[in-house]
């Protein structure tokens, strides 16, 4: 399943700002499809709506509205009604956002992703509609999220699973060393302490434990351990100048 293949459905929304923002969120992070469902009370302000959306309005635009769930998920093969509450009518199993991205990603067809109502959200009816569940893990304390913060956090988990650039390395991106680079690192800073003569008596495979547990984890990066080589390689060059 791609991002082009995931719809996100907003039900009976009551508040324009929170459509604006759910385009924002979306564009955000590449997804295109947005269908209401009854939009209630000034959910659809024209103007509301625009301004929150920003530079996201084209999806705005293109956002179809329909009477019932039923018709506007009828060419989704899944539909996903986002929730949560618990109870006998609302489904036995649920999925976290980083889940469901997975579970999607494995999937052909379309999908569609349902929100409810701000103050109600999805009620027992709409969500026997849905054929899986989902909720967003949150303190018990207060655990129902704004609407549009609920779309971000779906988008957010469905770009990241769904875009195979969505993994790659941007400028400035701190990547840790893998157990490859962090061995390599470990035997050129212990090869360095051996040839100013560090161990003369047994030690070195201590310190080689010592030093990769800490490069480990200290998440060295590239970068970080060329400049840790370099010190220790100069380090040596200048102990073995003065012995001459």
């Amino acid at each position: 399943m791609r991002l082009e293949d995931i719809v996100i459905i907003l039900v009976k929304p009551g508040e324009a700002g929170n459509i604006g923002a759910a385009c924002r969120a979306m564009k955000n992070m590449g997804l295109i499809r947005l269908r209401l469902v009854s939009p209630q009370g000034g959910g659809l302000n024209q103007e509301v709506i625009r301004t929150r959306a920003v530079h996201a309005a084209d999806l705005w635009d293109h956002a179809e509205i329909f009477e019932t769930l039923p018709e506007a998920a009828a060419d989704c093969s899944l539909v996903i009604g986002t929730t949560r509450r618990r109870g006998h009518r609302r489904k036995a199993h649920t999925l976290p956002p980083v889940a469901l991205a997975r579970f999607l990603k494995k999937q052909n067809g379309r999908a569609a992703l349902v929100f409810g109502n701000e103050r109600t959200g999805l009620e027992d009816g709409e969500l026997a509609c849905c054929s899986l569940a989902s909720h967003i893990p949150a303190d018990s304390a207060f655990p129902s999220l704004n609407l549009s913060h609920a779309v971000q956090i779906y988008c957010y988990e469905l770009y990241r699973n769904l875009t195979p650039s969505a993994g790659e390395a941007v400028a400035g991106q701190w990547i840790p060393l893998d157990q490859t680079g962090i061995r390599d690192l470990t035997l050129q800073v212990t090869n360095s302490l051996e040839s100013l003569g560090f161990y003369k008596q047994r030690g070195r495979q201590d310190q080689e434990c010592f030093f990769r547990d800490i490069f480990s984890r200290a998440g060295i990066t590239e970068g970080e351990a060329r400049y840790m080589r370099d010190i220790f390689a100069k380090a040596a060059r200048l102990a073995l100048k003065g012995t001459s």
